[in-house]
């Protein structure tokens, strides 16, 4: 996505300028619907990928070391030689973004499923099998349920840290809120520009974990306190 400016900064270069945003709110608000929507996007491909992962890590204890491990080693690459490996293969269209998104979101979202998998009581577990609870019944029923709240802290960290990185799409030409951030340090450092990008996309990380804090409150309203 191209985002064209019709404005450029005047000689005082202000942090701010409400005449920046008039002229451009067109083209500021296509930059906050592509962030979003890669965001929501990357994190939902995430989540499908991560909870199975999560199940047989929770599982299968052997293969935790190895899964945690990989996503680990996944989330240390630096974004600019993930998408320098991934753009000949797929392009530098929005799949690029996606696919580096939604790798650096496993590890954050596969950690807490875990972890919020291993926090079931024992007693729980026991209870549910001597009742004659097979493996999926009391994975869905009991486990799945009291591991909510790990699982809505991996959510809220891999949705944050997901809006953060949406910027560095602005490399392959799909980077949201990170087209004007770059394009104001192209058009010779024009602040308001620059600030705009920031500040929405601060606003945006805000915005979506409070959703999720909310969220986590109405599905698990016996551990309201807990989620924060």
């Amino acid at each position: 996505m191209s985002f064209r400016l019709s404005y450029r900064a005047d000689p005082g270069n202000p942090w701010f300028s409400w005449q920046y945003v008039r002229d451009n709110s067109d083209t500021i608000l296509a930059a906050v619907g592509e962030h979003a929507s890669l965001t929501g996007r990357a994190v939902l491909i995430a989540v499908l990928i991560a909870l199975p992962l999560s199940v047989v890590a929770y599982w299968f204890r052997p293969l935790a070391g190895p899964i945690l491990g990989v996503t680990g080693v996944i989330y240390t690459i630096p974004s600019l030689a993930l998408f320098a490996f991934v753009a000949p293969y797929l392009g530098t269209g929005a799949t690029t973004v996606l696919v580096g998104l939604v790798l650096y979101a496993l590890l954050l979202i596969v950690r807490n499923v875990v972890a919020g998998l291993n926090q079931v009581p024992p007693e729980v577990r026991d209870a549910a099998e001597g009742m004659g609870y097979g493996r999926w019944r009391r994975l869905f029923r009991i486990d799945l349920p009291l591991a909510i709240p790990g699982i809505m802290t991996g959510l809220r960290l891999a949705t944050v840290s997901t809006v953060a990185l949406v910027t560095v799409g602005v490399l392959v030409g799909h980077g949201g809120l990170g087209q004007l951030i770059f394009a104001g340090f192209q058009n010779n450092l024009y602040k308001a520009e620059i600030m705009t990008g920031t500040v929405l996309c601060v606003a945006l990380a805000v915005l979506l974990d409070l959703l999720l804090v909310l969220v986590g409150r109405l599905v698990t309203p016996w551990s309201a306190r807990g989620v924060r």
